[in-house]
This record gives C-alpha cells, sequence and structure tokens, in this order.
C-alpha cells in the first residue's frame, strides 16, 4: 500500500512538469501582425485616391508594392517560425525525458539514503512501549502522559487506561506507578495471566529486583492458569534463587528452558544462569575431608550435616569454625566477586556475627563486583533492608 502511494505520488509530480512541455508555445504567430498591417496600408491607399491625393494608376501601383512586401514578410515569418517550433520541440522531448527519468530516480534514490523503508509502522501504542528519552518525541510523550493521567483523574474507573499507561511508566523508571496501574487493571478489568505477569513485574522492579511475596503470589496465580508463561516461570526461579532454594530455582528454570523454542531470546541466559548455579552450588573445596579423615559430604545433604556437626562443637570450637568459614569465604569472594550467593550468605554471616560494620562494607564490596547485574544489585539492596544494614 505504501509503494503504490509513492508511486502515485511520483506520477503525478511527472506530470505537473510534462503538462507544461507539452502545450503549444504561447506566441502570436507574425502572419496575423503582417496581414494586420497590409490592411491598415491598403486602407490608408483607398482614402488616399478618394481624396484625389494619388491618381488611381499609383493606387494601384502602391497596393501592388505592399502586397509584394506582405507576402515577402510572411514567407520569412514562417521560415523563422518553424526553426523555433523545432527547436522548442526538442528542447520539450529533451525535457520530458529526463522528467520522467530523473525525477523518480532522484525521488528513489533520496529515499533510499534518508527513509527506512523496510521498518514495520509504529502506531501510539507501539510508541508507548519505547518510549525516547529527550527532544520532541519525548516532549509529546509525556503530554500524552499527563492527557492521560488528567483523564484517570476525571475517570478513575477506566481500566484500560491504567492498562495502557501502567508499562509506559515502567519503562520510564517509574516502578511504582506502573504497579499501582497495573492493579487498578486488575481491580477493573478482571485477573488475566497476562496481567498478573505484568503486575509481579512491576512490583519487583518497585523492590529493586526483590521478589516480594506479593510478586510471587501474583506469578503463581498467572502460572496456576498458564503454566507456559515465561515471564511468570522466569520470576518465579528468581524467588526461588533468591530463597535460597537454588535446586528449585534450577528445576523451574531448566523446564521452561526446555519448553521453549530454541531461538527464543531469554533460552541462553536462562541456560548460562542455570550453569552458574549449578557451579555456585558446588563445595569450593573439592577434597576438603571432615573429622576422622572421612570425605566431607556433598551435595543437598552436606550442609544440613555440617551444620548439625558445628552445633555439636562446644562454644568456643563452634565459633571458631564459624569464624574460620566466614573468612574463608571473604577471601573466595575477594578473588571472585560474581557469586551473589556467596556475596548473600556473608553479609548475613556477619549480620549474625555481630559485625555490622563489616556487613555493611561486604554490602558495598558486593554492589561494586555485581554492577554490571542489576538484579544481583537488587537483591543485595534488599537483604540490606532486611538486616537493617542499608546505607
Amino acid at each position: 500500500m505504501l509503494w503504490t502511494i509513492f508511486a502515485a505520488l511520483t506520477g503525478l509530480a511527472v506530470f505537473s512538469v510534462l503538462w507544461p512541455l507539452a502545450r503549444a508555445p504561447g506566441v502570436r504567430s507574425r502572419d496575423e501582425t503582417e496581414g494586420a498591417f497590409y490592411q491598415a496600408q491598403i486602407a490608408e491607399i483607398d482614402r488616399d485616391a478618394k481624396q484625389g491625393l494619388v491618381t488611381a494608376d499609383d493606387a494601384e501601383g502602391a497596393k501592388a508594392e505592399a502586397a509584394r512586401r506582405f507576402i515577402a514578410a510572411t514567407e520569412q515569418a514562417g521560415e523563422k517560425q518553424v526553426a523555433s517550433l523545432a527547436k522548442s520541440g526538442r528542447v520539450a522531448k529533451i525535457a520530458s525525458l529526463a522528467a520522467v527519468l530523473f525525477v523518480p530516480a532522484f525521488a528513489l534514490g533520496l529515499y533510499s539514503l534518508t527513509g527506512a523503508p523496510d521498518l514495520p509502522d509504529q502506531p501510539l501504542s507501539a510508541r508507548l512501549q519505547n518510549p525516547p528519552n529527550s527532544g520532541p518525541d519525548h516532549e509529546a510523550l509525556m503530554a500524552a502522559i499527563e492527557k492521560i493521567e488528567a483523564h484517570l483523574a476525571e475517570h478513575p474507573d477506566d481500566g484500560r487506561a491504567y492498562e495502557v499507561v501502567a508499562p509506559v511508566y515502567l519503562r520510564m523508571g517509574r516502578a511504582y506507578d506502573s504497579a499501582r496501574a497495573y492493579s487498578e487493571a486488575l481491580r477493573l478489568l478482571g485477573e488475566t495471566p497476562a496481567r498478573l505477569a505484568l503486575y509481579g513485574e512491576a512490583l519487583v522492579y518497585a523492590a529493586n529486583g526483590a521478589v516480594t511475596s506479593e510478586a510471587q503470589k501474583a506469578f503463581e496465580a498467572a502460572v496456576a492458569e498458564k503454566p507456559e508463561l515465561a515471564k511468570a516461570q522466569f520470576f518465579l526461579g528468581l524467588a526461588a534463587e533468591q530463597n535460597g532454594d537454588v535446586p528449585r530455582a534450577r528445576e523451574i528454570w531448566d523446564r521452561l528452558i526446555a519448553g521453549s523454542p530454541p531461538d527464543a531470546p531469554w533460552v541462553e541466559a536462562l541456560r548460562q544462569r542455570s550453569a552458574a548455579l549449578a557451579r555456585s552450588s558446588e563445595p569450593s573445596q573439592a577434597g576438603e575431608s571432615g573429622a576422622g579423615g572421612r570425605a566431607a559430604p556433598t551435595g543437598p545433604a552436606a550442609q544440613p550435616e555440617m551444620a548439625a556437626r558445628i552445633q555439636a562443637m562446644p562454644e568456643a570450637e563452634r565459633s571458631g569454625v564459624i569464624r574460620g568459614m566466614v573468612d574463608k569465604l571473604a577471601s573466595r569472594l575477594a578473588r571472585n566477586g560474581q557469586d551473589v550467593e556467596g556475596w548473600l550468605r556473608l553479609v548475613r554471616a556477619y549480620s549474625v556475627l555481630n559485625e555490622t560494620a563489616k556487613a555493611r562494607e561486604a554490602v558495598l564490596d558486593a554492589k561494586r563486583n555485581l554492577t554490571a547485574d542489576p538484579g544481583a544489585v537488587g537483591r543485595i539492596d534488599a537483604l540490606a533492608r532486611e538486616l537493617g544494614i542499608e546505607g
């Protein structure tokens, strides 16, 4: 359809150029001028003859001379006019050919350089999904949001308006406003798996990446109705990871990977994250032995068994073992600071030991090392708030 419009406009432009060239020149014929002059001479000669100013023979001779001059003048003018017309015809043909070839070629060439014919159209809803950060488009977007907000102030029961503005808020960094708008949309339009998942996502962003209990409930409700909903499954896996249930997180994400198309954008990222969780859950010191030379257990049973052994130790020995484990974890994170689970354990450990200053320092170190992962930083911040050591 678009190219049909382009072709019609190009044809109109070419026609506007060819129309004046195709018309005959608007030049008055010289024959008409010479004829009028000849008639005037004959009339003057007749008047002179009637008044007796010239004889009849002289009048006839004058008329004959006027006729001779008229014939000669018209023949000469005709030759010049024919030459002129021929020349103008050649010019018109050249101009017409140039218009037919040059105008479309120039228009298409210019559009190929400055246009973007392969881009899809962008209606208002699509533009709202990707708001610009500055410039006239940003100003127009802000004006549109202000109109929607004014509309909602007058019509607070318009669920569709809340649903339209909620994702815009989220992409502008106004996560709290987005969560509130999704909440209103759910209240007014009813619950659907998609709305529940979007509401939960907004809550996660509002909590700086932490999956809150309310967000988890929204994701669980969404998956209960639509188990294949990838967004909800991802955040449920993230909730399990944040709660320390690494096997559950890997189970959810591995199931999501298996059920997703191979070219889905989240598959590779999830595969890498699941592998990272698998590495982080392995013992940090392979071959480390327990009491009596017995190899320390590995896998899910390792932590409960180790905790039971530590609990059975005398108080002084137990404190020394715990301190050694914390120091060893801190040393490992100093060498490799990309382990978010390790940082979470270290911050909790310092807090349990009532070493608040070290816990705050660990929070800062963790955020410096994980700055490229906003989700991990959000988890660190959430734990700091939970323990009352933020700032």
